[in-house]
């Protein structure tokens, strides 16, 4: 098998991998790098120029693995895109909101390559994109090759899916962003057993490593419990979230604690993408059964959208708990902006419930002390830090151990790590040899290309 990583930064980002099996051309993903903007936030797609490929494979609905996709469907017009029912009932929301902030951070920051794409752009593609349930594998035939392609559930967010392919009884695994412990909305992932000849992983968390009494559950129960402290002295709870998967899931955690006497009474604002999904939500759960969150959560926990009179760097006129985007307190957004609402007040708390990037404002609050002074230089306010900052391991991604875990009930002959930061990658590159010692590993350099 060929391989070359497009994300052309390497690290999390734009995320996307060509291969080629025999004669069949398939890229699996084709995402957005958050942190970067116009045309080198996409991946490189100049290995491509005189592919002719067969497939291209969505593995879920984050923008970091759809943002670039209208580009490179644009770039092979006639290639078909497959993905899972869930993921086919989201991307086309998650594609127009990029669009509108594309347009936005065109008028704001002056950012002439955006938008990437329109509008109509993104209607015109939608047909190309056919929808394929879990566990049904499904062959594909190039114009001489042929693979057969399996999604199975990975956890993470609903649609997300590991990819098995077969390709002349050669078995090769991608296990996506993947999530082996069951969410409140959502199952833990469910992958194949037995050996694969390639095994492709993520490494988010590689260089995370969970404290001892961390588990999800209690976790959980941590997170109620500063949440009911902070209202009870008298202060707000922000918690930065993705507008897919984990907003949902934080509005879960609440609806269960509400429901069985354990949260304190205070109202509970959404606002955003995340508030529209959960539409999405309600919709894919009737039709397909595969997400336990339903709009009767909103009604129960009377949701209210968050206010529009908030001022940098005073506290919010209602006291509550706000559940808004971005989980990594990027400029520009809600999330953002009451970060600088409520970091100078001793009474509040920010409690983060998943991954944000040292580079971003949530990375760096995370990493700052009480007492620091933190600038929110987008909203022009300084303020010294005296609230509660708390991390709590809810995570989407499995935990590193559970990864090399599975990879050596895999047996493979040859690993590919991706997605995952160089400590992250560092740490199982380092575990895997000592594991599968037998095992060919590959750390693959950005837009280099390998036999594997």
């Amino acid at each position: 098998m060929k391989i070359i990583d497009l994300n052309r930064a390497g690290g999390i980002g734009a995320n996307s991998l060509y291969c080629q099996l025999g004669d069949f051309h398939f890229v699996i993903d084709s995402g957005l790098n958050p942190k970067l903007t116009g045309r080198q936030a996409v991946p490189d797609l100049r290995p491509l120029q005189n592919v002719e490929l067969d497939l291209i494979i969505i593995t879920h609905c984050h923008l970091d693995h759809i943002g670039s996709l209208p580009l490179l469907m644009r770039a092979h017009p006639n290639t078909p895109v497959v993905l899972t029912g869930p993921s086919r009932m989201l991307i086309d929301r998650m594609l127009h909101n990029s669009a509108n902030v594309m347009m936005r951070e065109r008028e704001e920051k002056g950012v002439l390559d955006y938008p990437l794409f329109t509008h109509e752009e993104i209607d015109r593609i939608m047909p190309r994109l056919h929808p394929h349930p879990f566990n049904h594998p499904k062959k594909f035939s190039g114009k001489r090759d042929e693979i057969e392609f399996t999604f199975y559930p990975a956890g993470h967010i609903v649609g997300a899916a590991g990819v098995e392919i077969v390709h002349k009884h050669r078995r090769i695994f991608f296990t996506g962003d993947v999530l082996f412990e069951p969410q409140r909305t959502l199952g833990a992932a469910k992958f194949p057993h037995g050996h694969f000849d390639t095994l492709i992983t993520e490494t988010t968390r590689g260089a995370t490593e969970r404290p001892a009494g961390r588990e999800r559950t209690n976790e959980v129960l941590r997170l109620v419990a500063t949440i009911n402290d902070t209202l009870q002295r008298g202060g707000s709870v922000l918690i930065p979230v993705f507008a897919l998967g984990r907003m949902q899931e934080v509005l879960a955690i609440l609806h269960d604690a509400r429901k069985f006497g354990k949260l304190v009474e205070a109202p509970i604002f959404a606002t955003g993408l995340g508030l529209d999904l959960c539409d999405y939500f309600d919709d894919i759960a009737k039709k397909t059964g595969l997400v336990h969150f339903t709009r009767t959560i909103l009604k129960e926990l009377k949701v209210r959208k968050s206010p529009r009179d908030l001022v940098p760097g005073k506290p919010p006129h209602e006291q509550g708990i706000y559940v808004v985007s971005s989980g990594m307190v990027v400029e520009n957004t809600p999330s953002y902006t009451l970060a600088a609402c409520l970091l100078g007040g001793a009474k509040h708390s920010i409690c983060f419930v998943g991954y944000a990037d040292p580079d971003t404002p949530g990375g760096a609050l995370q990493a700052a002390n009480i007492g620091d002074e933190f600038l929110f230089e987008a909203s022009h306010v300084k303020t010294k830090i005296r609230c509660q900052i708390e991390r709590f391991e809810l995570s989407g991604h499995a935990d590193r151990e559970e990864l090399v875990d599975f990879a050596v009930q895999c047996t493979p002959r040859s690993i590919v790590i991706t997605h995952g930061d160089p400590p992250a990658r560092a740490w199982f590159m380092e575990e895997l040899a000592a594991k599968l010692p037998n095992a060919k590993l590959l750390d693959p350099e950005p837009l280099k290309e390998y036999r594997v």
